[in-house]
């Protein structure tokens, strides 16, 4: 449970129709297993005590009875554990019959939730025996205790009150709105549901779509525990297809005809932050609920879910270049449209042979592409000065020419060092002011060709060099459109890639590819012309590292201990404990003292979840402090 994990286990057990004593020995047993496991909460499928498919036995006594001693005897076993347990069973209640789930914990049954929508066409026929659930929440009487009884229940742990789950059942998640809708505005951050879905073909693909849609709609954890191996084939079969979800992912899901739990763990503190973040997520209550607390103190529990390395980057090579073509429309899109409302002749790009600059000018063709305006609209400048080394020149310059851009190279070695004689400047000492220096006098020459060709400045920086600040104020930081501004630099490279995948110009594709490979730098120190002398991931930091920290710290707003310990786990074998702490600590003092720099971006284009620009996302007072952010790390 610490950092807000609880793991939750979704879990099929091979049942006997009608056999409710064996079903509850089957139950009990994986309890134990689950509990083993560090399991907080295990869902079982619905009418799993007695078998959904009893028919007219639910008719019985005998079957309601042995139902409920066998609900008993799993109450009196979880009192020995330490884990929560959500069974299906038939259960009287004033007369009437109801599909229910039991809620089960330390010795306890914490409530009884019926099912709501009863199917009754096709196969199903639920109204020949059960009742809807009331429209109110009640109490029933369950071994001389009070227990609350209905469908608006919610329980939540009184040690961490993110933790609050509720229960619906199979159809319920079927219906146009699901009870699920109103347990989340009423504060669930976990729905369980449980099922006992036949198979047919298409089916479990439906399912699923049905599953990860709640979940991301209601910003929830959804577990879906199915019937499987047990229930009666004379008219259907059961394939027991569990599945825990959060937020619209499936964080892990059964093989389909398996028994057995499947595993994982839903971050409740992230689903808590991401509704204070988006408070149109879950809207405000429409039923009133009641809440019956427990308490279950939190501890570090093993992670089993992947944590992703690249958060901004898909992992399916498929899902990766449609997301990388989108953006890349995206970027020319908006710098199109700035454009034509500017009235502006073309664009001016600083060309380095670096990805960013690189990603600008691909953005620049497309846009012109749109507009139907000749490439050759776009200046493409390259400004050498004492760090440019050949490599990153010559492929500027042909990356330039393989476009249709115009092409032009301004040496700026000679203004810049009577800019060092005019400010007092030792040109001997490689200092910030030496670096910032060659960065401004590229900006002006820049901005200077624009305003003689009346055209708009491309700035080329991305969002992970203005989340550390790695810009050079009124340099680099400034220009008319900044079209990779929420572009991170790990997802640069990949657009950058895509490209040169789908080109049919072998030339360009290989000049890309050189530029990949090309060493990421800002070229500020002297070099000899061929070795780069500065590298930039040597100076601040891996940035595949720096974009985990940027997503988590901001897209997610976990806290540093969080982010470090899910960092660990993502970079396993790669960076070790001092190395991610290191740069961590750099991430924080680096993000909030640069504040001022992203104050006053210029315009850029929103691509994805995370921006920092001041008119848009993110809005942090300047000379905020990072104290209370960098204590936190020193107790690691």
């Amino acid at each position: 449970m610490k950092d807000g994990f609880i793991k939750i286990a979704a879990a099929t057990p091979e049942i006997k129709v009608a056999d409710c004593a064996s079903n509850a020995a089957r139950i009990i047993e994986i309890m134990r297993d689950a509990e083993m496991r560090g399991v907080q909460l295990v869902v079982f499928p619905e009418l799993c005590l007695s078998g959904y498919t009893c028919g007219d036995l639910f008719l019985q006594t005998r079957l309601r009875t042995a139902a409920h001693d066998a609900l008993c005897g799993i109450v009196a076993e979880s009192g020995r554990l330490g884990l929560i347990a959500v069974v299906g069973l038939p259960y009287v209640h004033e007369g009437r019959l109801y599909n229910c789930a039991a809620v089960i914990y330390g010795g306890r049954l914490l409530g009884l939730v019926p099912k709501t929508n009863l199917p009754n066409y096709g196969e199903f026929y639920e109204l020949r025996y059960f009742s809807p659930a009331p429209a109110e929440v009640g109490y029933t009487i369950f071994n001389g205790e009070r227990v609350p009884f209905g469908a608006d229940i919610l329980f939540r742990c009184a040690d961490m009150p993110e933790f609050c789950f509720a229960a619906e059942i199979c159809e319920d998640l079927w219906v146009p709105v699901p009870p699920s809708c109103a347990h989340a505005s009423a504060g669930a951050t976990i729905i369980l549901n449980l099922s006992a879905s036949d198979e047919t073909v298409g089916k479990a693909d439906y399912r699923r779509l049905l599953v990860r849609g709640q979940s991301g709609r209601l910003v929830c954890g959804y577990v879906y525990a199915d019937a499987g191996s047990g229930e009666s084939s004379t008219d259907m079969v059961f394939a027991g297809q569990n599945m825990i979800a959060e937020n619209g992912a499936i964080l892990a899901e059964s093989e389909l005809f398996t028994t057995g739990m499947t595993l994982s763990e839903i971050d409740v503190s992230r689903l808590a932050s991401e509704r204070i973040r988006n408070v149109s997520s879950v809207s405000a209550p429409y039923r009133e609920h009641i809440t019956v607390d427990f308490r279950m103190q939190p501890y570090e529990n093993t992670l089993t879910r992947i944590i992703d390395p690249q958060p901004f980057v898909p992992a399916d090579a498929g899902d990766r270049s449609e997301r990388c073509s989108l953006i890349l429309e995206l970027q020319a899109r908006g710098l199109a449209q700035r454009l034509v409302r500017a009235n502006a002749s073309g664009v001016v790009i600083g060309v380095s042979g670096g990805l960013d600059s690189t990603l600008a000018m691909i953005v620049s063709a497309r846009a012109m592409d749109i507009l139907g305006r000749p490439r050759s609209d776009i200046t493409a400048v390259t400004m050498p000065c004492f760090g440019t080394t050949s490599r990153t020149r010559s492929n500027a310059e042909i990356l330039s020419e393989l476009i249709g851009a115009n092409f032009r190279e301004v040496d700026i070695r000679a203004s810049v060092e009577q800019h060092f004689k005019d400010i007092g400047q030792n040109p001997e000492s490689t200092d910030v002011t030496y670096e910032n220096a060659q960065a401004r006098e590229r900006t002006q020459v820049i901005m200077d060709i624009a305003n003689m060709t009346g055209s708009l400045v491309v700035g080329t920086g991305d969002l992970s060099e203005l989340a550390l600040g790695w810009a050079t104020y009124n340099g680099d930081h400034m220009s008319m459109y900044g079209v990779n501004a929420s572009v991170p630099k790990t997802l640069v490279r990949y657009i950058v890639e895509t490209a040169a995948d789908t080109s049919d110009s072998p030339e360009y594709a290989a000049v890309l590819r050189d530029i990949l490979a090309t060493p990421v730098s800002p070229e500020l120190l002297p070099s000899d012309g061929d070795d780069i002398a500065q590298r930039t991931e040597e100076l601040v930091g891996p940035y595949e590292l720096h974009d985990f920290f940027l997503f988590n710290a901001i897209r997610l707003g976990f806290s540093p201990a969080k982010i470090f310990r899910l960092a660990l786990r993502a970079f396993e074998g790669k960076y070790d404990r001092d190395v991610i702490l290191k740069w961590l600590r750099s991430f924080y003092r680096r993000f909030f003292a640069q504040q001022f720099k992203r104050s006053c971006l210029p315009d850029g284009p929103k691509v994805g979840t995370l921006t920092l620009s001041p008119r848009s996302d993110f809005r942090m007072p300047s000379d905020a402090t990072a104290a209370a952010w960098l204590d936190e790390l020193e107790t690691l």
